[in-house]
């Protein structure tokens, strides 16, 4: 990206609730999929909820241990409409652990869609979204610098979930965001590949969420072979799928030569998924799965390319040779 008239190449710049960020300033690893700040409750149970007065000290507690231990780099937060999103809250717990965060907008799938969604046009919804992209949330002064995480469930997205899929590829096209999704237990994915690259989408500018549920190696050699990364997700979810189990489709993708397209989080979605809690935290990506990446023979500069390099190519759509 050249300045036009000084031929000087510009930063590649990362949207953060703390403002721009160049890409070149995260130095250490990035969680590609998070909610720090979360309501999905749908049966007042209060499982599905990360308050952030309630839950929000335990947090920062973590996300501020992992900067000091791990060198936290950069956390992607994809709580977009209709699932609680607070960008305010993620501003102060950004500001008070350090860590740089980027925020979403878009729609989760259908059992969660807002009222907004009832027979809105795919040009509609678009409008929405480069609204909130351009002008920010509210008057927060905080913008969104990733569309996601968008849902679908099943094999093939439903008239809905369709909508907000093409939505999100025509406002991805306009504004230069990248898009993540929600592809419920990893099924789905080839679909919603398909409908956000015939909108116009490129590939690389695609995440496509929660493969490691889906048993299924052919299947990601087939997304990462078209040009789509492939997001390991939801690490540590053992009552989803076991680490084992993902361990073994991760190392099958790298095999196949696909490193490049790999992307790794822990998808924190519920407060007894917290330390304090007792549970797996945010960290189980570092501390637990990648010990095992590495005992598997996977070297340090493959593990820098999946943690830090790669998300940074997919929310800035840089070429597979930079950063």
């Amino acid at each position: 990206m050249q300045h036009p008239h000084t031929g000087v190449v510009r930063p590649r710049r990362l949207r953060t609730v703390g403002g721009p960020l160049p890409a070149s300033a995260v130095r250490g690893p990035v969680l590609a999929h998070e909610h720090l700040v979360l309501d999905l409750d749908r049966a007042g149970e209060g499982a599905a909820v990360l308050d952030s007065d309630q839950h929000g000290p335990a947090v920062v507690t973590e996300l501020a241990a992992l900067r000091e231990e791990y060198g936290l780099g950069l956390v992607v937060e994809l709580t977009c409409r209709g699932m609680g999103r607070d960008p305010g809250a993620l501003a102060r717990i950004s500001a008070a652990t350090g860590v740089p965060v980027v925020a979403a907008t878009g729609w989760y799938y259908e059992p969660f869609h807002p009222a907004e969604l009832d027979g809105a046009s795919v040009e509609e919804l678009t409008a929405t979204l480069v609204g909130e992209i351009d002008d920010g949330f509210g008057d927060t002064g905080v913008r969104p610098g990733v569309i996601g995480e968008i849902g679908s469930h099943g094999d093939s997205p439903t008239e809905p979930e369709t909508r907000a899929l093409l939505a999100s590829a025509h406002a991805a096209v306009a504004t230069g965001l990248s898009v993540a999704t929600h592809a419920q237990l990893g099924r789905g994915g080839l679909a919603q590949l398909e409908l956000l690259t015939g909108a116009g989408l490129a590939p690389h500018r695609i995440s496509l969420g929660h493969q490691d549920l889906l048993d299924a190696p052919t299947v990601h050699r087939e997304l990462a072979a078209g040009g789509a990364y492939v997001a390991f997700d939801t690490v540590g979810k053992e009552s989803y799928q076991s680490d084992t189990v993902r361990l073994r489709l991760l190392l099958a993708l790298l095999e196949a030569g696909h490193a490049d397209r790999v992307l790794l989080s822990c998808d924190i979605s519920r407060h007894a998924y917290l330390r304090s809690e007792g549970g797996q935290g945010y960290g189980h990506l570092f501390r637990s799965f990648l010990p095992r990446v590495r005992a598997a023979g996977v070297d340090e500069d493959l593990i820098d390319l999946m943690t830090r390099r790669n998300p940074l190519r997919f929310l800035t759509g840089a070429d597979t040779k930079e950063n």
